[in-house]
């Protein structure tokens, strides 16, 4: 098969029996009808409402309910993906039952997504004290 400006559909064709020239003007009306857009871009318009990913913790109080009774929506959060092991469910419904290590890909007030999620530790760290010789005269 060869590449070029004005290339021969014919006999790629005929060899594979698949109309190659259909499926590219598909593809390129599908894109015209449907252009690949920043959705993190489109849905941050209003002041203080954005995307954001969420993790759903063991000890967090939603694991166990429905997406109807842990309270995102009364809190101005839309899930518009869950993403569960390897499985994404899209647009999930209200009756899914939430679970430990869901990723719910949402949309709502930022500051209420910010408050879901859990503070985190201080780490203390234990700083040595110098001693009171020096290193080099310790020998």
């Amino acid at each position: 098969m060869e590449v070029n400006s004005s290339p021969g559909l014919e006999g790629i064709e005929a060899a594979t029996k698949l109309d190659v020239a259909g499926a590219i003007i598909d593809h390129i009306d599908n894109r015209v009808a449907f252009p690949q857009i920043d959705v993190r871009q489109r849905l941050s318009v209003s002041t203080g409402y954005g995307v954001a990913e969420l993790l759903v913790h063991g000890d967090a109080d939603i694991v166990g309910l429905t997406l109807g009774d842990s309270g995102l929506r009364e809190r101005d959060i839309s899930v518009l993906t869950l993403h569960r092991g390897t499985s994404v469910i899209p647009n999930p419904r209200a009756g899914v039952v939430l679970e430990s290590d869901d990723r719910l890909l949402c949309f709502g007030k930022l500051e209420e997504m910010r408050s879901m999620i859990p503070a985190r530790r201080k780490r203390i760290r234990k700083v040595k004290k110098l001693p009171k010789i020096p290193i080099h005269e310790q020998d």
